[in-house]
Formats: structure tokens, sequence, C-alpha cells
């Protein structure tokens, strides 16, 4: 059937922030869905609340609300917009559990809105664990032995008729959230309390342990007529336990029989059409008894999944694009496939190659964290590799993670293994963590046998097999060198993985005379192709993966090339920001008639689509492996300073006139703090005292000099890693300690002259102020924006909330702040973006530091201001000038407007109740939001909402205050107090509140003294707000307990006085205003303050 005309608008939800279990791959299907509507003569309305994404960009949708995801914006955006229909399965659980709400709630009926895509009876049936239990019976599927509770009483009652071990699995939950396994009654207790209290609706299957089955998933489609295809197999590398977001996955699955396959293909089908997915994607999941072969079904996903982007990357084969046509009235056989041009979508993608997924992990962001992988998903981000072989997928897998290996061991990190005697090494490899892989090619360097590891692990024997595979190459090579080795042996070699790093570890040489030696004796890496058909036909598309064959499939092409590398695996610190400007850059210089060549090995990214760049290489972001794309495309110019830290990491290894933009010598003046000190004194900017030290007794005179506290920092990272504030010697000692033991540091040798730790003065209670700004090779510069953070330096600007226009600097400031960006700009040469940041305290300017890349405020700056930062950067960056793009209309001046534009920090604190919750120097947060209307007030409360911690209209505030915040808390408490909010407050708080007039209802008790304390009061359900600031000395183990009350009961936290004041004056002008929503384009029309009134 061809597209429906009885429907001309609809309204697609995002998914909102990143979150651990739901990250940026609906970022990719939503985009993917409205470019495919829009195509298709559709009036597409999207919400969403995400800033970072391409899809909240305004040329996505034509009316693109960046606003809470809640019922009631929804509704009062539906009110407005009167969509005809709701796609509600392109923006993952978020969505899906709207759309059910917009239902039940009658507000679809109300105004006439059409669910396509699913009907709400499928979503209930496949997300309602009972249900769905009774609907796989019903048709003959086999499903684990299960009872359903509502309470801890039911659940008790059903684990009597179990027996244990179980697994816990809550309705309506994303990655995982709440599901838990038991041995034990008391284990099942705690796990059965925390699935209830994840649930939406309250309700748990408690099911038969299964742990130790091998798990699998299928990617289906369905269309309208009842045609049905699997569009890939994938395979967990970890047994059933692990939660699939936190295991190696591989496509299409290994060491099912073709028996096996077409049973669990027939299943799947079954599953779709009884659940009653009428069209587009789902994701269906089962576990299969190695002794046996039984096979079960465990659930299936009603929508666009995590799995559904790793499947599309892997085959070629774009699900959401064609879900989205489905949903208006396509069948498969109706839609081409983009790749081959020659074959329908109803063809079945066959694939000659592997795709091994391997996720990226932050534990060490969250100390207490134990770093324990289970049925909850933990990981950040992901990274993705295709390869001829498994072994060799693993490799380059395991190379992109950007944590600093090389592969499977052979590298320097491999020592702490090595000091690990057997019986530990084995009892470590039991235990499922990030560490496994890496612990189980040890243990068959000592001679421990695949049975035995296999009893251990219950990994597959076939996997065991292929990493044993890798150790026996690797004792071959370590009797070989440069120079013995043969031809064939160096082919052999690269075929299972290794990369040159490896091989000059192995030999104690150096990675570059490895290179040399490999491509004198011609081994060079050949490009396959991504088709969709096995070569059964012809692909347009240039998407390649790297192997070592005999015959390369790239085209040449005569056009001037710009190679982008992308940002690699998000991670904390990194996000999708980055990939938001890589995309962008793709997309400005196409339009420019540049061929663009994407590099990048992100699954989940709108850069790793295959038609985002003319070219695509998906591929590790290594020296060896960006170094072979740069000989086979030869590219005029490398744009590294989009991505964040991996590329720019890049720039001084790789050849310098090909570096677009700021050259790598201003880069390194920007990090070097000798050079960085001499060009802030050339041009008279403040800064805070300090200097740079690389053991304990230099740290120790540089605090002396200029006083307690200091901030103490490693040089060269991202996201403030291990960055922390300490207010006396011994905490001083302690830091220097973790930092001579800190991660990729320790794993690269620890601190030298090269990579000392910076030491500075710390300001307390200064405004931290953030600018983005272009500046091009003629010198002409251009301020994106001057943002102003709510919390106080001393948190990481990731984690801080930040607003423009800045509420409380002065004119004379800000000209000051723009002055100083634009002198920073000029000194450090810089063509393309600058971010620097800046220090005002009492008037006074201090200058932190200047990073001449992207930031990750250049897509919130984006859309508070309507100037395409990104774009016009990578055209100055190849050669533009800015008075070239004003004359395109490229660059245009920043919208005059009165709305302020809040951007909030989103912290996965709920993933691990053991950190403490509290914001420091170290960024932890791993998306953001943004809230946007006409007063600092209301944009405030909409992105605390958005945020997840929207804020109680009465009840009880829980105050306890360092003495440094007491003052700015007042204000805060004043103006809760006249809300009608009662306030409970610990003993000094109470007293210094009360002295100013406060009410306070109760004096609650310190941990340790009689009466009632703050995590009682909190745990008892009676504290609706917690305002809990750490007291900078002495012991934090207080306030520590609170936050972890107030996040394990949920409960919005705020810990600093100022996020407590502003969040005080959001709250007071959200009650008293009506709910206004408005689109992005209506804000980049500019919106003004009178405007309103005269409405």
């Amino acid at each position: 059937m061809p597209r429906r005309t009885d429907i001309s608008s609809i309204l697609l939800i995002g998914s909102g922030p990143i979150v651990i279990g739901q990250a940026c791959e609906f970022d990719y299907s939503g985009t993917q869905a409205c470019r495919v509507l829009k195509e298709e003569g559709y009036r597409v309305i999207l919400v969403n609340s995400n800033p970072a994404t391409i899809m909240t960009d305004p040329d996505f949708a034509d009316a693109t609300y960046i606003e809470p995801l809640r019922l009631d914006v929804l509704t009062r955006v539906i009110e407005q917009e009167r969509p005809d229909a709701l796609l509600p399965t392109l923006g993952g659980q978020t969505a899906l559990n709207l759309a059910m709400e917009l239902v039940e709630a009658g507000v679809l009926d109300k105004y006439g809105v059409e669910l396509i895509g699913a009907r709400s009876e499928a979503i209930a049936t496949a997300e309602d664990r009972h249900l769905f239990k009774e609907a796989m019976l019903e048709i003959g599927l086999q499903v684990p032995a299960s009872g359903i509770a509502h309470s801890l009483e039911e659940a008790q009652e059903v684990v009597k008729d179990l027996g244990l071990p179980v697994i816990i699995r809550p309705a309506y939950i994303l990655g995982g959230k709440g599901t838990g396994m038991a041995a034990t009654i008391e284990e099942f207790d705690k796990a059965a309390q925390n699935g209830l209290d994840a649930s939406p609706i309250t309700e748990i299957l408690i099911e038969q342990s299964i742990a130790g089955w091998k798990e699998f998933e299928l990617e289906v489609m369905r269309d309208q007529d009842d045609n049905c295809v699997v569009v890939c197999s994938i395979e967990n590398f970890d047994p059933m336990g692990v939660h699939t977001g936190d295991s190696i996955t591989v496509a299409p699955a290994q060491t099912l029989t073709d028996i096996e396959y077409q049973e669990m293909r027939d299943a799947s089908f079954a599953c779709l059409r009884r659940v009653g997915v009428e069209t587009g994607g789902s994701n269906v999941q089962f576990a299969v008894n190695p002794k046996n072969g039984d096979q079960v079904v465990i659930e299936m996903n009603p929508r666009v999944s995590r799995s559904s982007a790793l499947a599309s990357k892997a085959t070629g084969f774009p699900i959401a694009k064609i879900a989205a046509r489905l949903a208006v009235g396509y069948t498969l056989d109706e839609i081409p496939n983009d790749i081959t041009k020659k074959t329908p979508a109803a063809f079945e993608p066959t694939i000659d190659y592997v795709v091994t997924k391997i996720p990226r992990w932050a534990f060490e962001k969250f100390p207490g964290a134990e770093g324990i992988l289970g049925t909850s998903m933990q990981s950040v981000g992901e990274v993705m590799a295709i390869g001829r072989t498994f072994t060799e997928s693993l490799q380059k897998g395991l190379r992109s993670l950007e944590n600093g290996r090389l592969g499977l061991n052979a590298d320097p990190a491999e020592k702490s293994l090595n000091e690990m005697n057997d019986k530990d090494l084995r009892a470590a490899a039991k235990i499922a963590t990030p560490d496994r892989i890496y612990q189980v090619e040890a243990l068959f360097r000592r001679g421990f046998t695949v049975d035995e590891i296999h009893s251990d692990t219950s990994i597959d024997p076939w996997f065991l097999d292929q990493i044993l595979a890798i150790t026996e190459e690797r004792s071959y090579l370590e009797n070989e060198n440069l120079d013995t080795l043969d031809k064939r042996s160096w082919k052999r070699a690269k075929q299972l993985g290794f990369s040159d790093a490896q091989l000059a570890y192995l030999w104690k040489t150096q990675e570059s005379l490895v290179r040399e030696k490999r491509e004198d004796l011609g081994i060079i890496p050949t490009y396959k192709t991504v088709d969709t058909c096995g070569a059964e036909f012809e692909a347009d598309t240039p998407y390649h993966y790297s192997t070592w064959e005999d015959e390369n499939e790239v085209q040449p092409s005569d056009r001037p090339k710009i190679m982008i590398l992308g940002s690699g695996p998000n991670r904390i610190g990194q996000g999708i920001e980055f990939d938001y400007c890589c995309v962008h850059a793709s997309f400005a210089l196409r339009s420019a008639g540049y061929e663009t060549i994407m590099v990048n090995c992100n699954p989940e990214t709108v850069s790793t689509d295959y038609d985002t760049s003319d070219r695509l290489y998906f591929e590790p972001l290594t020296h060896e492996d960006v170094s072979h794309v740069i000989d086979v495309e030869k590219p005029e110019r490398i744009i590294v300073s989009l991505g964040g830290q991996t590329p720019l990491k890049l720039a001084s290894v790789l050849p310098e006139e090909l570096i677009a933009g700021t050259s790598p010598r201003s880069i390194d003046i920007a990090e070097d703090r000798e050079l960085w000190n001499d060009l802030c004194r050339s041009i008279d900017i403040n800064q805070p005292p300090g200097g740079t030290a690389v053991n304990l007794d230099e740290a120790r005179k540089i605090a002396d000099d200029v006083g307690f506290p200091v901030l103490i920092r490693p040089s060269y990272v991202l996201g403030g890693r291990a960055m922390e504030i300490v207010y006396d010697h011994s905490q001083l000692e302690k830091a220097m300690a973790e930092l001579l033991q800190f991660g990729s540091l320790g794993i690269e040798g620890g601190l030298s002259a090269e990579r000392p730790v910076l030491v500075d003065r710390f300001l307390e209670e200064a405004i931290e102020v953030d600018v983005d700004a272009i500046r091009d090779s003629t010198g002409d510069a251009v301020i994106g924006a001057v943002m102003e953070h709510v919390e106080e330096a001393g948190i990481h600007s990731g984690d801080s909330a930040c607003v423009i226009p800045p509420p409380h600097l002065s004119k004379e400031v800000i000209a000051q702040i723009e002055e100083f960006t634009l002198q920073i700009a000029e000194a450090l040469d810089v063509k393309g973006l600058i971010n620097v940041q800046f220090a005002v305290k009492e008037d006074q300017i201090y200058v932190i530091e200047a990073n001449p890349r992207a930031s990750r405020t250049v897509p919130f700056v984006a859309k508070a201001t309507g100037v395409p930062l990104a774009k016009i950067a990578s055209r100055v960056m190849v050669g533009a000038t800015l008075s070239e793009l004003r004359e395109e209309k490229l660059l245009v001046p920043p919208v005059s407007g009165d709305h302020v534009a809040v951007k909030e920090a989103v912290l996965p604190f709920n993933r691990f109740p053991e950190a403490d919750p509290v914001l420091g120097p170290e960024m932890r947060s791993t998306g953001e939001v943004m809230g946007i209307d006409l007063t600092t007030g209301l944009a405030f409360a909409k992105s605390q909402i958005s945020a997840g911690g929207a804020l109680p209209e009465s009840g009880t505030v829980f105050m306890s205050l360092a003495d440094r915040d007491k003052e700015t808390g007042l204000e805060a408490a004043r103006s809760l107090s006249d809300l009608g909010l009662e306030i409970v407050a610990t003993k000094g708080t109470a007293e210094y509140l009360e002295k100013n007039g406060i009410v306070i209802k109760e004096i609650v008790a310190k941990l340790d003294e009689e009466g009632t304390d703050a995590v009682e009061l909190i745990r008892s359900g009676s504290v609706q707000l917690v305002v809990n600031s750490p007291h900078g000395r002495g012991p934090r183990a207080d306030g520590d307990h609170i936050r972890g009350a107030a996040g394990a009961e949920d409960i919005p936290l705020l810990t600093t006085a100022s996020a407590a004041l502003a969040a005080a004056k959001g709250l007071h002008e959200w009650k008293n205003s009506s709910l206004e929503v408005r689109t992005l384009q209506t804000y980049h029309q500019g919106v003004k303050t009178e405007k309103q009134h005269e409405e």
C-alpha cells in the first residue's frame, strides 16, 4: 500500500537526556524518522528535552519543542498542535511510557490523535510482564517458570513456589533498571523491593534463574501485510545474568545450528504477531540451554531499541527509517534498499563479516561503585568493530574503547594481571566485570584449558577457543622479532587483530618501526564494503571497514576531500555533543562542495549513519587505523577539533600540514601550563595562582605558597578526570597518591614532566562563566554566547546548570569577558572554535582555562541563539572567512528575543547507589537537558523537570548547609517558606535560619545523636526535597549518608545553596504562571515578553 493520505501531521516523542540504559541510539533513530517523514510530506512535530542531539535542530522537524517530557507538557503541545497521529516507537522507553500515559489519561481520544507504529494493547502486552508471559504460553512458546507480584508479601509467596535462585524483572523499565538476581532470602527481599520501586506500575516478574544459559537477540520487522524479516541475529558473549547492554555482543550469531536458528526465527515472528506489533521494528530476546538446546523467550521490545542501532550499523539496513515508512502505510516490498537500490526492504540482509559490540563503562567516576556486571545496565556507551573474523573484530573493538588498551592484552596495562597468582586470577574471572575478557586471556597464557574456564564462567567454548587462538598466536609472536617474522606470519597476526602497538610491546620496540617494517613487506590493509547482501548485488554506498585481504573496494574520486575524526564511544566527559559537531561539519562541508569522510567507531550515533557523510569508515580512532584511512583517501585536510579529546590526542602524531583549523602547536600552548601562564601574562589576564608538580613535595610547596583550598588535576584530560578540591595537607597527600594510581595515567606510566599535576588556588564562592567563540584566519571573530553557571566555581562545568543570557553579571563584566576571550583567541591564533572558562569574584575576572576546540556547550548555544556554531566553525577551519559566511547567510546574528535558556546536567547516581551523589570538579553527568522560557525562573524550573528532579510544590524541605552557604541558603529558605513549604534542618543550619526569622518545623539530629536523624526522616517519606551542601573540611560522612538516602528514595537533591536559590525562584514562577510551550522555530524568530501580556 502507498503512504497514508488521511493523516498530515505526526507527533514524535524523543527519548530525552542521555542516561544509562538509553543513550544516543534513540537520537539516531529519531533523527532518521524526522528526515523520512518530512521527505514523505508530513508535518513533523517533535518534543524532546535534549539540546545535544541533532534531532532537536530546527531543520529536522517542522515544529521542535525543547520541553520537559511529562504528561502535562505533552498534553499542552497536543492541544496547541492538534497532530493527526503519534508515533511512539522511536524514542526508547521514555516515549513508549509517555504514549501509554497519554492513552490512559484520555488525551489522545480527546484530541483525536491516532497511535501509529504500535497500538496501546501491543505495548501493554510486551511491557506488562504478566500479559507477555500469558501471551507466549498461549502460542506454545516456552518462558522460564515465573510468577507476578505487586507487593513484597505477594513476592514472598511466589518465591516459595519457585525456589531460589531467581531473577526479578520490573515492568515498563529501561536498561534493566531495578532488575536483580537473588540466591538468598535476604537478597530476594532487597531485590524484590528495588524492582517494585523501579516499575512505574509497581509490578515485578519473579523468574526461575537461567543464569549461565546462552543469550541471543533477533532484530525483526513486520509490515501491515504480515511480511516479516529478520534484520540481524545477535549473540551475547556473556551468558545470561549480564544485561545485554553490558555484554560484549556479536553479529551474526556464531554458535547456533541452522535448525536452532530457524526455530528462533519462527518463534520471533510468532511473538511479533501475538503481541500485535502491526508495523515496525522489534527486538526479541531468547535464552538457550547449552546442555540440551532448549529455547525460552525472555522478553521483547515493541519499539526500536539499543540493539536496533547496532543491527542497522552492522548490516547497513536502516531500521528506524524503514519503521517510520511502515508506520505511514508502506509495506516492506515497496521500500527500496538504500544501499543496493535494486533490492526491496523485504530482502533479509546477509553479512559476510563479523561485528563485535563492546560496552564502555565509567566505574572510575564513581568511587564506591562495585564494578560488577549484573542484570541492571551500567555502561555509558559502546563501540562496534567490523572484521572478517571474530578475533579480528574483537581486538579492533577492544582498542577502540579509549581506555588505554591496545587490544586483548599484549600492552602495558596487562601488568596488573601478571602480578596476580593463579588462584586469585581464576577467582576474579568467575565474576562478570569489565576486565573479565582480559583475565580469561591471561588464564590461557598460564595453561588453563577451555573446559576449566567454561566451567568457571559459562562463556561458550567456541568464544573461548577463539580467545585461545589469540593467545597461541601471541606466544608464537613472542618467539619472533621485527626482523625474523615472515610475510605470511605478519599477515596472520594482523588477521587475528593484533595492532602495531601490541607487536611493538611484545618485541620491546617502537610502534613506528613496526609499521615501517610491515609496509616494507607490503602488508597493508584492504577496505571492504558493508552492502547488506554479501556482495550478491552491487552496492552504491561507500561504507567501509578494514581487513587484511587482497582486493580493495574503495572507489577513487577526484573531488576535494575533508576527513572528520569522530569522538569514539560515548562516555562521561565526552558525549553526544561532540558527535553533533562532527555531523554538522559533514553537512556544512558537503553543502560547500567537499567530499566528506567520517571515521568513527560508535554504533549509536548519527555520524556513523551511512548517509551523513560521502564516505564512512567504521574504524578505531587510533594512530595506526586512522593513518591507513589517510593513505587510501588522501584528504586535503583532517578535522580533529570537533570530536572532543579522542581525535585531539591524534593531532600531534598526524601530519601537521593536514590538520584543519587551529594548529597542534596552539593546542599545546593551551594545555601546557608554563606556556599558558606566559600567554596570560602577555595579555595581562588574571589567573588563580598555582603551579605544576610531579611529586608530593612539589605539590606541598605550591599549596603552602598559594594557600588552601587548592584544586588539583592532571594535565591533558577531559571531563575533569581525577580533579579534586583539597582543604589541607592530609587531603593533598591522599589525592596525590590517588593520581599516581589513576586509570590511564597509571597505564601510561604515571606522572612525568610531560604530564605533571596542576595545583591551583581554588576560588571559593566565585561565579563560573563559560564562553564559546569562533575566530577565522583573518583575525575576525564572533562570540557565540557567554554562559553563567548556577553552581559556583568548583563544580565541573559539565555538571553545572548554566544560563544564557547571564542573569547576575553586569554589562561591564560581560563586555570585559568577551574582550578577554577574543584576546586569548588572537594570542593562540585560533582558526575555528574556542571555549574559555572564567571565574568572577567580586567583579574581578580570572581565566581558568581555554580549549581551542569544540566544547560540550556548542549545541546548547546554537539552540539558544539560533547561530549554527559547528557548521560555521567547520567552514572556517577549511579556509572560509566569517565575512564570506555572513554573505552566504550561514552566519546570522544571534536571535534578539527575551527568552532565557538553561542547560542542566543529568546524573546517573540512581545506577550507582554506593557512590556519593555530591557534585565536584570531576564530571559525572551522562547527558543534559534544556529549559527555555521567558524568565530565568521558568526556564530553570523546566530544566529541573526535564532532568527528572521536578521540584515539590508542597510538603517539607530538609536543609543542612555548610557555613559558607548559609547566606545564600537563607534567601532560598525564605523563598521556599513563602511558597508554603515547611522546613526542617540540622542544628547549626536551623539556628542560623531561625535567628533570621525562618520558621523551622523540626530540628533534625545528627546521625550519631539521639532523636530522629535525617536519613530516617528521608526514608520515612516525610521529606520532598533535600538541600545538603558538603562541608569542605572535616568528615563528610553525615552528608554522604543523607545524599545517599535522598538518591535511594528518588527525592530531588540539591548539593549547592545557589542551586537551591535558583530552584526556589523557579518554583515561585512556575506556581504563579500558566504553562506555556513554544517551538524553537518561534524562539528563533524572537519572542518578546510584552507580547505575552497582549495575548
